[in-house]
């Protein structure tokens, strides 16, 4: 079968016929450390409000990457972001010609789009899903904020969608890029405190459902679209704040958008502890509500290895207490947070490998991570299946939590063991009419 001619194919074959220019510069030919504009990773951005800002203007400085368009339900923030782009790209003069940053306000004017090789979703929990697999569909490689998804079987979804159609998926559970993280976990991996017995994890606690009351409705928001997926409701500015700079969103306090502190940084903390424990495709097979459900803290996982996860703080040998991630072992401890790495006893961190000692991937950043695999095919450091994992634990802690029983369950399936009813908690109903969408 003849070999698709791709976007850069025709490029490349359109540049060779025509005639060149008296003078070129250097930097339009790949040297000076720049990429030239015809081998640029073309990337649209999904969502466009407070965290995505600082990845687009990370983004745009990137020499190997150009952003081609910006989506956002919310007219300020779109218009911004299309402005922020172009007024960086106008300045410029290695980028080649530019001609705009298309601005949308539905998100399948970006994943349907052929020149578009890659997309970043920074919206809302509850609509990471849905525009992550049309991206996938649409053969584009994705990277996407964590939380990664909203319920146990979106994240199923995403693997089998990214597997089948052979994308890289990085997710933004940046913490595996650092450095502290990562020398915490070989110590860890690699027998320092010899077994492990317990790891805590000290994240904030479940979401709950929204009463937030109605207000005015503001002109420049689609607000239908917004919710999307979820549940019709009247318009709160705390769901979504208006203004450019307007206060950080509380939607991650709701059921209906996200799953609280329990998945915002869980899905950062709960994913060392994956990472640390070598559980990335796997997890879990019990989970156990604490005696007081309204404190929000105390659920235990149980591993098949005999490893307790404690949901709460920990206290240091010295007598302090602490959050982050910490690992106890039979022979020490490892404290690991941003900024953060100390062990029980010391050397446990400090020293170097030994020659027995395996180490683990050292990432070059988490976006170059993801642009780096999208030019060899390999999967990055935060592949969707350990997005998918890390998050799951968060959701079987959630449900714990809102129905205050003990779970059991299968992670090699991804399914409850004799349990109809919780079965039906890994997805939920969908509004009209992404009722009908199927991945």
């Amino acid at each position: 079968m003849a070999r698709r001619l791709t976007r850069r194919d025709f490029v490349k074959a359109a540049g060779a016929a025509a005639a060149m220019p008296a003078i070129i510069p250097a930097s339009a030919l790949g040297r000076q450390g720049k990429t030239p504009p015809s081998e640029r990773i073309t990337i649209g951005v999904i969502g466009t409000g407070y965290q995505a800002r600082g990845h687009i203007d990370l983004l745009i400085r990137h020499p190997d990457v150009k952003v081609l368009a910006v989506c956002d339900v919310d007219r300020t923030r779109r218009e911004h972001a299309k402005k922020m782009v172009e007024d960086w790209y106008s300045e410029d003069s290695s980028i080649g010609a530019h001609k705009g940053c298309d601005a949308y306000v539905d998100f399948r004017d970006i994943t349907n789009r052929a020149d578009i090789d890659a997309v970043l979703i920074a919206t809302p929990d509850h609509w990471h899903c849905i525009p992550a697999v049309e991206a996938m569909k649409h053969g584009k490689d994705v990277y996407c904020e964590k939380p990664l998804t909203l319920t146990i079987a979106e994240g199923k979804t995403l693997i089998d969608v990214a597997r089948r159609h052979r994308r890289v998926f990085q997710v933004g559970s940046q913490q595996r890029s650092g450095s502290e993280f990562r020398v915490a976990c070989e110590a860890v991996r690699n027998g320092r405190i010899g077994k492990v017995r317990q790891v805590y994890v000290s994240v904030g606690g479940p979401s709950r459902p929204c009463d937030l009351g109605e207000e005015p409705m503001e002109p420049g928001l689609d607000w239908d679209r917004w919710l999307g997926p979820a549940p019709m409701r009247p318009y709160n500015s705390v769901l979504s704040p208006r203004g450019v700079h307007s206060h950080f969103p509380d939607w991650r306090s709701y059921q209906e958008y996200s799953g609280g502190g329990m998945t915002d940084w869980g899905a950062h903390h709960f994913d060392i502890a994956q990472w640390g424990l070598g559980m990335d495709q796997s997890g879990p097979v019990e989970i156990i509500p604490p005696d007081d459900k309204a404190a929000g803290i105390g659920v235990r996982y149980l591993y098949a290895n005999g490893v307790e996860v404690i949901h709460g703080d920990w206290t240091t040998p010295d007598g302090n207490r602490i959050g982050g991630v910490n690992f106890v072992g039979e022979n020490g401890s490892v404290h690991v947070n941003r900024g953060e790495l100390q062990s029980w006893p010391n050397r446990i961190v400090k020293d170097p490998l030994g020659a027995g000692e395996k180490p683990l991937y050292k990432s070059p950043g988490h976006h170059q991570d993801w642009f780096d695999c999208i030019r060899n095919r390999q999967r990055p450091i935060c592949d969707v299946e350990i997005g998918a994992r890390s998050v799951t634990v968060c959701h079987l802690g959630n449900l714990a939590y809102w129905h205050d029983r003990k779970l059991r369950w299968d992670p090699a399936r991804w399914r409850f063991v004799g349990d109809r009813e919780a079965d039906s908690w890994r997805s939920r109903d969908r509004r009209a009419p992404w009722d009908r969408w199927r991945a």
